[in-house]
């Protein structure tokens, strides 16, 4: 352990207030000099303003950099919204013609069977425009009940069907490329038949 050092001083007699003259001089100890304190050194104009200087700089820098990044990212969201809204409009360009026909559809006066022959055509050409998207229905009739692409809405007495296969299909699903857009809605087949084998 450091041994501190204490600086004794002597005290004239008659300095010390109170004291009969009589007495041996008081002796007073020093506060003990804490070696860790590092006395203050003095900085001059020049290193103060050059400091200064320094300091202002990097401020500056920073506040720009700061301002690169927010513009940047505003830019950023810019391009994300007129890329959504270019790929938006390129897909309903290709459903216009879809709708001019069931237009000129509503407008015939045609008989029944020629109306439904007109909206078969629509639907066919609806679903080209869908493969040209990569857009393609999921299978279900016949097809073996598959949770991660079909919804069943109940099931059905079938002895034609196998047991735990589509019977019905309410509405088609569809997928892009790999990723799913909407399961289709089925009703499952319940064949007592298989069951009980």
């Amino acid at each position: 352990m450091h041994e501190q050092e204490t600086e004794l001083t002597v005290m004239d007699p008659a300095e010390a207030a109170g004291a009969p003259a009589s007495e041996e001089p008081v002796i007073e100890a020093a506060p003990p000099v804490d070696e860790t304190v590092v006395p203050e050194e003095t900085v001059s104009r020049a290193a103060y303003d050059q400091l200064k200087t320094e300091r202002d700089q990097l401020v500056d820098r920073i506040a720009r950099l700061q301002a690169e990044f927010d513009n940047a990212r505003k830019r950023a969201e810019r391009e994300k919204i007129e890329f959504r809204d270019y790929a938006t409009g390129n897909v309903v360009e290709q459903f216009l013609p879809v709708v001019d026909n069931f237009e000129l559809a509503l407008k015939s006066n045609g008989t029944a069977e020629q109306l439904r022959h007109g909206v078969e055509l629509i639907v066919k050409q609806m679903e080209e425009v869908l493969a040209r998207l990569q857009v393609t229905a999921i299978p279900a009739v016949g097809e073996a009940f598959d949770p991660r692409l079909h919804e069943a809405l109940g099931s059905v007495e079938r002895d034609d069907i196998p047991d735990q296969h589509v019977a019905e299909e309410i509405r088609r699903g569809y997928k892009i490329r790999e990723r799913m857009l909407r399961p289709a809605m089925v009703r499952v087949a319940h064949n007592a038949k298989q069951v009980t084998e």
